[in-house]
């Protein structure tokens, strides 16, 4: 009765903490974007709406990795407070053990795993993928946002673009250099004086054409004679470009797949496209969506051992300085195991679960000694 009691009272304190924990860390991610989404606004004239609404896209991308920050954070402070007004102290006395004590730690810790899980597979993703469609979208209807003058930029419909004036009022370049390669036995290079944006308005976002001014298409095609070059000059001409929704979902990217996309890509080796590069990516990819939210149980653990042993001084300050702490060395493992499996020098499984096993055998060492005392 006491231990439910117990689990009912430490969860009461957990679960506001930790929402209040997504919102910051939320907050925090989305600062480290604020110069990008101040410039859509400012400079490229993107309605506020829009911005919100990839503001929203970008907060359910970061979930997964949101998710186990806020749970150390929270269960730190939470036993951290317990440890400094002696309620864990008054609990040993009257009879429970520290497995009773850390059992409402580890039920949010499960509860958070799950829903981690469920967020990193499905949620994560498309929140990733719709980022990406409506940048694409905007790219269509105001290119400064994917062209930048001055250098070749390459997230403009599968084009390699270069120009040394952007104009999104008037939607004009300026000195272009087109290079499209979309027909690989037929790339094409573009070199004109101005270029215009002409979007369809029966689709509005979803179709359009560049229109060229004043250059030379250079075409080389590649047959059983041989390659052959051919040069046109050209006082206005027009490229079709692809439709952005077509081609978002074509090209995918693999943050923006489902778990089981995923794994039906890397079931099917006979894919002639899957390189070797693109195997190991999706490998990480795949290792990386369960070691994030299995991360949620790990950081239970090292939550319950630290927050007992706070700076009972100052418990909220202490626990504060000791979250940031884990957070920061876990992330710097993890991004640097991601980095070596990217590059192929750690095979994909190991440096996905490296950090949770590292700071799992940190946590058992923890309570142990806790147990023990």
């Amino acid at each position: 009765m006491r231990a439910k009691l117990l689990i009912r009272y430490v969860l009461a304190e957990m679960i506001p903490t930790f929402f209040l924990g997504v919102c910051v860390f939320v907050f925090i991610l989305l600062m480290f974007q604020a110069l990008r989404l101040t410039e859509f606004v400012l400079i490229h004239g993107v309605k506020l709406s829009t911005v919100v609404a990839m503001m929203g896209y970008l907060s359910t991308s970061f979930l997964p990795i949101l998710f186990p920050m806020s749970l150390v954070f929270t269960v730190i402070l939470t036993y951290g407070r317990l440890s400094a007004d002696s309620e864990i102290v008054a609990l040993r006395a009257s009879g429970l053990s520290m497995t009773s004590i850390a059992m409402p730690a580890i039920i949010m810790s499960v509860l958070v795993s799950v829903l981690s899980l469920q967020t990193s597979f499905h949620i994560a993703p498309w929140g990733n993928r719709q980022f990406e469609i409506l940048v694409t979208k905007l790219g269509s209807t105001k290119p400064g946002v994917a062209i930048k003058e001055g250098t070749f930029s390459e997230g403009f419909f599968d084009l390699v673009v270069y120009a040394n004036k952007v104009d999104n009022k008037l939607g004009t370049l300026t000195d272009v250099f087109i290079y499209d390669e979309r027909d690989p036995n037929s790339p094409i290079t573009v070199i004109a004086r101005e270029c215009v944006i002409v979007r369809d308005e029966a689709k509005p976002g979803h179709a359009a054409s560049l229109k060229l001014i004043n250059g030379t298409i250079h075409r080389t095609t590649t047959g059983s004679e041989g390659a052959r070059h051919t040069q046109i000059n050209f006082s206005e001409n027009e490229l079709q470009l692809f439709e952005p929704i077509n081609e978002s979902t074509a090209s995918k990217s693999p943050q923006s797949m489902s778990i089981s996309e995923v794994r039906t890509t890397l079931a099917a080796p006979q894919e002639p496209e899957l390189s070797k590069e693109k195997r190991i990516e999706l490998e990480t990819e795949f290792h990386k969506r369960i070691a994030i939210g299995l991360a949620c149980l790990v950081f239970g653990l090292i939550g319950v051992a630290l927050g007992t042993v706070t700076n009972r001084r100052n418990a909220k300050a202490g626990g504060a300085v000791v979250s940031i702490g884990i957070i920061v060395t876990y992330w710097i493992l993890y991004v640097s195991s991601e980095s070596l499996a990217r590059s192929g020098q750690l095979p994909p499984w190991f440096a996905m679960w490296l950090a949770n096993f590292l700071f799992s055998i940190a946590g058992f060492f923890l309570l142990k000694r806790i147990w023990n005392g």
